[in-house]
């Protein structure tokens, strides 16, 4: 980000640009992908500590503070990263049942409803996880209807945030080509990069935030 630029944050209007700087906009912020990738050396936890770190940041922000530091506190970064990923495993066992039992019995048709119910879990994640971010209600998590409501209320814009997403997801893997260890770092780029783009839909669509007033639409404005 250049010297003088206004910060990027959840007001900022979602783009490849924005999201893909986001977590790169400051030292601060390199630093904390830097240690989001050293704690992916710890098998499980790890992972679960940077999911803790993205909603840590995307909460500061929602309420009106800076999103780094968002690295303090392991036991709190791992409780939240914990109950998200309970929440995507509640979303998307009954997909992947139904695909293991398809192939076990090799009955195809299960294996594609399978695959379908696996794929509505997958789009319905987004649709709690900024709304736990902002309260860390439980409630928000466990409750799939609702999180496909959300999904549906988003429109354009949150369709918008999976292209930004999927797109960084397959540049996180030119990481490989840095003696596979760079991927530890383009992963943690990645994540934060979806997790901004996710974050940004739903917090302007539903108003999840305390400070400054948020643009009128979650729309994009001039999308890249």
């Amino acid at each position: 980000m250049a010297e003088g630029s206004p910060p990027i944050d959840l007001r900022t209007p979602l783009s490849l640009r924005s999201s893909y700087s986001f977590p790169l906009q400051s030292a601060e912020s390199r630093h904390e992908v830097l240690i989001g990738a050293l704690w992916l050396l710890v098998p499980i936890f790890g992972w679960l500590i940077n999911m803790g770190h993205r909603i840590r940041f995307v909460h500061n922000m929602q309420h009106g503070k800076p999103p780094w530091p968002a690295f303090s506190g392991t036991g709190e970064l791992l409780r939240h990263g914990a109950v998200t990923f309970l929440g995507m495993v509640w979303y998307g066992w009954p997909g992947v049942s139904l695909f293991i039992g398809g192939a076990y019995f090799a009955y195809p048709m299960l294996m594609v409803l399978g695959f379908a119910l696996w794929l509505l879990a997958v789009i319905a994640i987004p649709g709690y996880m900024t709304h736990y971010c902002y309260a860390f209600d439980t409630r928000e998590i466990f409750d799939p209807r609702r999180a496909l409501r959300r999904v549906a209320e988003g429109g354009l814009a949150y369709w918008h945030a999976w292209t930004v997403a999927a797109s960084a997801m397959l540049l996180s893997f030119l990481g490989l080509f840095a003696f596979g260890i760079g991927f530890l770092w383009t992963s943690v780029w990645f994540w934060q990069v979806a997790g901004f783009s996710f974050a940004t839909v739903f917090t302007q669509a539903f108003e999840l935030q305390d400070s400054e007033a948020l643009p009128s639409s979650p729309l994009p404005e001039g999308a890249s």
